[in-house]
């Protein structure tokens, strides 16, 4: 039987008859969730911050929002394959939630169930504790359940009930150790089916899924399905990536990249200050990010290193290795006729991707190890294109086996294991000896190697993502209340120094969908956002990095700040993205 364009989306016809399914009451691991007694001074004050909120939601009782719809715009590129894939939600209106001028009356008792997928983000914890307060607020009949280790917690019905005393423990901490994550996608008919019988035995009336694009790509899938074959629960997500790439003309930031900017920010500026006082070593710092160079750019902006390798730059200039390698070596040249051994060079975990012959040489590796997986060093060595593999083969050894690694949920080389720092050391040094035997380099290189990247996923959240989240997790409630479905759950007017000031809207994700290619099918995905060289953040940094290169103007912003007043302010990217 010939599969309609939106069957399209579940890999095989679904049976008729819904499946059989178990629901497991479960806790989380082997440890009392909810004791606090091993907690810091530090964490304990922040259990006792209470993050406010827009207008709409504060107070005991909380109102049930009014609201304003208004059509949302198709994305400009495979309309048309959207509209096919998505014929029960791509017409979904942007909802933006307002106050409510009538009596209050109370909600009815509401079923939802939340769950994280992938990386930890600072702030997940306050997106469910903002959702139960308003649950609890509507109606204290209402109950919040909370699937076990990401996605396939739904499909296997495992849960936990989140109760007072959760909330108490995990409101503005850090992690995802409430109800735990994991990486695993909602991709099989079998687990839609589940996942759809799942939601209907524990009669849910919604459903919240915290992740990155590709988590709310699957809550879009998963909002379609459900409509499709009428299931009652209602779909809703929330932006979560430390990576900054979860962003468009709606989502002004994901959560998490505040924080964890602000985490690498600090440390950073302590390996500045290091190097300033010994002034005899170049440390290479590689930062998290495997697709955009967000966090770098931020980090840069808040430390001034004396050099900032942006992918997004290297792609658009077509620099090649050799070309990176001479701008870093450029640098050290100039800085050693200047008496300055010494320096800082931030570097995106992503940069490997955005070199042109080491992007051709992942791409063709990718396809080849989705059609066959496991494929061995040699046999790889045979499926490439001569370019490819004379570029396979001039990699260091250990380059080439990190490269060769598991692949990543997408099928993807785990570009965070690739150590791209100490490539770049590699053919710096290599560069410099050159230059040295030439006679135009007679200074000393001594290089460390630096990784900050799962330091900042599941720091405390910084007082805005607090703020956020919790606003994040009562914009939830209220969509789900409202009974939409196929929205991420947003905030607008984030710089505002005064939440009361924030706007929650809800937006179609199928309106952010495009078409990519991934282990070698083409799927709807969300677009990532890699940082815009026509940008005022980049704008910013292109207009200060000359200083930076011979000038010391190293910034140390220090720890993140919970009180004082620079624990107000918010990455400077937001600030620069938003200013009018």
């Amino acid at each position: 039987m010939k599969r309609s364009a939106e069957d399209e989306l579940v890999p095989e016809e679904t049976k008729k008859q819904k499946p059989t399914v178990e629901v497991t009451p479960a806790v989380v691991g082997d440890r009392d969730p909810i004791s606090t007694e091993h907690y810091s001074p530090v964490q304990h004050i922040r259990l006792a911050y209470e993050p406010p909120l827009p207008t709409l939601f504060e107070g005991d009782k909380i109102a049930l929002a009014n609201y304003d719809e208004k059509p949302a715009p198709m994305p400009e590129d495979n309309k048309e394959s959207i509209q096919k894939l998505f014929p029960n939600t791509v017409d979904l209106a942007v909802v933006t939630l307002k106050q409510n001028q009538f009596e209050y009356q109370p909600g009815k008792a509401l079923r939802v169930a939340i769950v994280f997928s992938g990386g930890q983000a600072a702030g997940g914890h306050n997106v469910v504790c903002g959702l139960y307060r308003y649950l609890k607020a509507r109606c204290i009949d209402s109950q919040l359940l909370g699937f076990i280790g990401g996605p396939i917690g739904i499909v296997k019905g495992r849960y936990i009930e989140i109760t007072e005393q959760h909330v108490k423990a995990f409101k503005n901490m850090g992690g995802f150790h409430m109800i735990d994550s994991g990486r695993d996608k909602i991709q099989t008919a079998e687990q839609f089916a589940s996942s759809a019988a799942v939601c209907d035995k524990l009669k849910l009336d919604g459903l919240v899924i915290v992740g990155g694009d590709d988590s709310n790509t699957n809550a879009a899938v998963l909002a379609e399905y459900f409509k499709k074959e009428k299931c009652h629960t209602r779909v809703i997500s929330a932006p979560k990536t430390i990576d900054g790439d979860l962003k468009n003309y709606w989502i002004e930031v994901s959560f998490g990249f505040d924080s964890a900017t602000k985490v690498f920010a600090g440390l950073i500026g302590n390996v500045m200050s290091d190097a300033a006082s010994a002034k005899k070593y170049y440390h290479f710092i590689r930062l998290m990010g495997r697709e955009a160079s967000h966090i770098s750019l931020e980090c840069a902006l808040q430390t001034h290193p004396n050099c900032l390798i942006l992918g997004e730059e290297v792609a658009a200039k077509k620099h090649t290795l050799k070309g990176v390698t001479n701008i870093l070596s450029d640098i050290i040249v100039e800085r050693a006729r200047l008496g300055k051994n010494y320096g800082v060079f931030l570097i995106p975990e992503g940069l490997i991707e955005f070199i042109p012959e080491l992007k051709l040489l992942l791409s063709e590796m990718n396809e080849a190890l989705a059609k066959e997986p496991g494929t061995s060093h040699s046999d790889m060595l045979e499926k490439l294109t001569p370019s490819a593999k004379a570029i396979f083969e001039y990699l260091p050894t250990k380059i080439r086996k990190e490269m060769m690694m598991d692949r990543d949920p997408h099928g993807n080389v785990q570009v965070s294991k690739i150590e791209t720092e100490k490539l770049l050391i590699t053919t710096v040094t290599g560069e410099l000896r050159r230059r040295a035997a030439d006679g135009k380099y007679a200074g000393s290189f001594a290089a460390i190697n630096h990784f900050f990247g799962y330091e900042g996923r599941s720091c405390e959240p910084s007082p805005f993502d607090s703020n956020y989240c919790y606003t994040l997790g009562h914009t939830i409630g209220s969509l789900i209340e409202l009974e939409k479905t196929g929205l991420v759950a947003v905030v607008k007017n984030l710089t505002s120094p005064d939440p009361k000031q924030w706007q929650p809207c809800g937006i179609p994700v199928s309106s952010m969908l495009h078409i990519e290619r991934r282990k070698g099918h083409e799927v709807p995905v969300i677009k990532k956002a890699l940082v815009d060289l026509h940008g005022k953040p980049f704008f910013e940094y292109k207009k200060l990095r000359r200083s930076w290169v011979t000038e010391d103007k190293y910034s140390n912003p220090g720890g993140l700040q919970y009180e004082g007043t620079a624990s107000s302010l918010i990455n400077l990217t937001v600030q620069l993205e938003q200013s009018k």
